[in-house]
């Protein structure tokens, strides 16, 4: 049996009619001439090796801990990459 999913609004509706969407400028056709599709990064099931101090504090955060986690090593391996040369 599968989880009943939220209602989403309609794309022309805003989620919250009380925010002012006024100020924000239209897309135009140079935004969607120029705009390119960035697939996102798959993720691939592994087995790694943490303390155990590690896990525990990551699992105290409650439900997407692996989630978070990978954040933290994306966040970590963007700045490494970044610095060389």
């Amino acid at each position: 049996m599968s989880k009943p999913s939220a209602q989403q609004p309609k794309p022309t509706e805003s989620p919250d009619p009380a925010i002012d969407y006024s100020d924000i400028p239209e897309l135009g056709d140079d935004f969607w001439r120029e705009a390119r599709l960035v697939k996102p990064d798959s993720t691939r099931p592994v087995t790694l090796r943490v303390k155990q101090s590690v896990l525990d504090a990551y699992r105290a955060t409650g439900k997407g801990y692996q989630t978070r986690m990978n954040a933290v090593l994306e966040t970590y391996a963007r700045t490494v990459l970044k610095s060389r040369p």
